[in-house]
C-alpha cells in the first residue's frame, strides 16, 4: 500500500472535470495527489486501498469511499479493478467530514454511479445529470459508514512491527517478542499503540488482519485459506470475527 504520510503541500493538484471510469490492474497505483472538489470513488469490481496521512482505507467491491476536497491521497488496486468516481463542488458536503469514509452503497446509488460513469455515456442533458447527482447526494446522506481504516503509524518501532505483519499477517509473536525485535519494551509499545491508533495492540492486529482478509477474499482466495493466512486457527473463528466487525459473514458481505 502507498505510504500514508503525505501532506497536501507535497503533492500535485489534479483537476476533476466530472464523472470518470478507469480500469486498473492488480497492484496498479495512482500516485499521491489532491483535488479541489469532493469525490466519491466506487470500485464496481476489485478492491481499492486509499491512503492519506491519517492511514489507509480498504474499499471492497460494491462499497464506496468519500474523499473530501483538498485531502492528499493515493490509490492502489488489488485484483483487476473497475474504478468509478463522481465529483462534486467543494461546497457540497453531505457528510460533514474532513477525512475519508468508506460507505455502504444502496442499489439506487449504485445504478446512478454506473449510469454517470458509463463508457457508453447516455445522452443526458446537463440538467438531467445534475438531477441524478442530487439523488446520489441524497443517497450518500442516508447510507452507513464502515470501519475500514487502518491508522497510519508514525513511530519507527511501530512501523517495524507493521512491516512484520505485512510480510506475514499470521505472525503469532507476542508484543514483548516484537519489542525485542523493534527495540522497545512491551510497556512502551502498548502506550504507543494506544497513543497513535486509539487501539490496543490486539485490536490493531485484528484490524490489520481483517482488512488484509478483505483484500484476499476480494481477489478470489477461499475463506479457509484467508483465515489461515491471516492468523485465525480455523475458518469458524475467522467468520465469527468478520461478522462481529462488519455485521455479515464473508459470503454475505461480498454477495451484498
Amino acid at each position: 500500500m502507498p505510504e500514508s504520510r503525505q501532506k497536501i503541500a507535497d503533492v500535485p493538484l489534479r483537476e476533476l472535470t466530472g464523472a470518470m471510469y478507469l480500469e486498473l490492474g492488480h497492484r496498479d497505483t495512482i500516485d499521491w495527489h489532491y483535488h479541489d472538489r469532493q469525490q466519491l470513488v466506487y470500485p464496481s469490481s476489485g478492491v481499492l486501498a486509499i491512503s492519506t496521512e491519517l492511514g489507509t482505507w480498504i474499499v471492497p467491491p460494491q462499497r464506496a469511499v468519500w474523499i473530501p476536497a483538498r485531502v492528499a491521497h493515493a490509490h492502489q488496486a488489488h485484483g483487476p479493478t473497475q474504478m468509478r468516481a463522481l465529483a462534486f463542488p467543494a461546497a457540497v458536503d453531505p457528510l460533514g467530514l474532513d477525512s475519508p469514509a468508506v460507505l455502504t452503497v444502496s442499489a439506487l446509488l449504485r445504478e446512478i454511479i454506473v449510469e454517470l460513469t458509463s463508457a457508453a455515456e447516455p445522452a443526458y442533458t446537463a440538467r438531467q445529470r445534475a438531477d441524478l447527482e442530487r439523488v446520489a447526494l441524497d443517497q450518500i446522506r442516508r447510507v452507513g459508514q464502515l470501519p475500514l481504516l487502518l491508522p497510519a503509524l508514525a513511530d519507527d518501532r511501530l512501523r517495524v512491527i507493521a512491516e512484520f505483519f505485512r510480510q506475514d499477517p499470521a505472525d503469532k509473536r507476542t508484543l514483548a517478542e516484537f519489542g525485542a525485535a523493534a527495540g522497545a519494551s512491551e510497556r512502551t509499545l502498548t502506550r504507543l499503540f494506544r497513543q497513535e491508533t486509539g487501539m490496543s495492540f490486539p485490536q490493531w492486529r485484528t484490524q490489520f488482519r481483517l482488512l488484509h482478509a478483505l483484500v484476499l477474499l476480494a481477489t478470489g482466495t477461499s475463506v479457509t485459506s484467508t483465515a489461515l493466512a491471516c492468523g485465525w486457527s480455523n475458518p469458524s473463528a475467522f467468520i465469527e470475527a468478520f461478522h462481529h466487525a462488519f455485521g455479515r459473514t464473508p459470503g454475505r458481505f461480498f454477495a451484498s
